[in-house]
């Protein structure tokens, strides 16, 4: 029976979407492996297990493989009924955290174009990041109208929390690594109190990255983007 109810988890430590899983399944208490997979050498295993994108995360329960970040995360919520609700009864609602936590992920690839850009170029797309971040800001007024941490209850943390914590709560990290802040208190109080608030969490502490780790990747990505585009 234990071994039916198994569930591995297969990432890799630098993913927002793999940061996605793991904090869905510690803050829902549920007992996993994690299996660190390296994407320059992807395991015949991992191949096997998502043939079709070849991704991380992968999330294997009872023999059985789950692929994409969002579509595991709604798994995990109907399967497990322990631990907080990530995604609420209504119908809206439900439809507004989908819509909100999909465009995270565009503010998300838009910070990575910052990181991957120098420049003009680079101005670019802080000026893309800062406004999708303005957008962010006031879509997210609507699930905590009287704000952090008036509005939010740490017992039950829902999908959105979820990807902001995994998507931006290694600013002070990007900062660090880019030397440009987007994220402040006085541009997107909103924003900037549910990091502070979500990364006091046990559970999002327990899963969470060093600085320092993440301050080195970023530079290296940042350097190795940057003599990519240079060639």
């Amino acid at each position: 029976m234990a071994e039916e109810n198994k569930v591995t988890l297969y990432g890799t430590w630098s993913s927002p979407y793999v940061k996605r899983v793991e904090l869905a399944l510690r803050l829902k208490g549920i007992p996993y492996e994690y299996v660190e997979e390296d994407l320059r050498n992807k395991s015949q295993l991992l191949l096997k297990l998502n043939p079709i994108h070849q991704k991380v995360p992968v999330l294997v329960h009872n023999g059985k493989a789950i692929v994409e970040s969002l579509v595991i995360l709604e798994y995990i919520d109907e399967t497990w009924k322990t631990g907080p609700q990530l995604l609420p009864e209504d119908p809206y609602k439900r439809s507004q955290v989908r819509f909100w936590a999909s465009y995270l992920q565009q503010v998300s690839e838009s910070m990575v174009s910052v990181l991957k850009t120098s420049g003009e170029a680079q101005e670019k797309a802080i000026k893309e990041v800062t406004e999708k971040l303005k957008l962010l800001e006031e879509g997210l007024k609507g699930f905590f109208p009287n704000g952090f941490p008036n509005s939010f209850d740490t017992e039950n943390v829902g999908l959105l929390e979820v990807v902001i914590c995994s998507h931006l709560g290694a600013n002070e990290a990007q900062e660090e690594a880019l030397g440009v802040k987007v994220i402040t208190p006085e541009k997107t109080p909103l924003i900037y109190s549910s990091i502070t608030a979500l990364t006091e969490i046990p559970a999002v502490k327990a899963a969470s990255i060093p600085h320092e780790k993440v301050v080195t990747f970023l530079k290296f990505f940042r350097e190795k983007a940057l003599k990519s585009s240079a060639e």
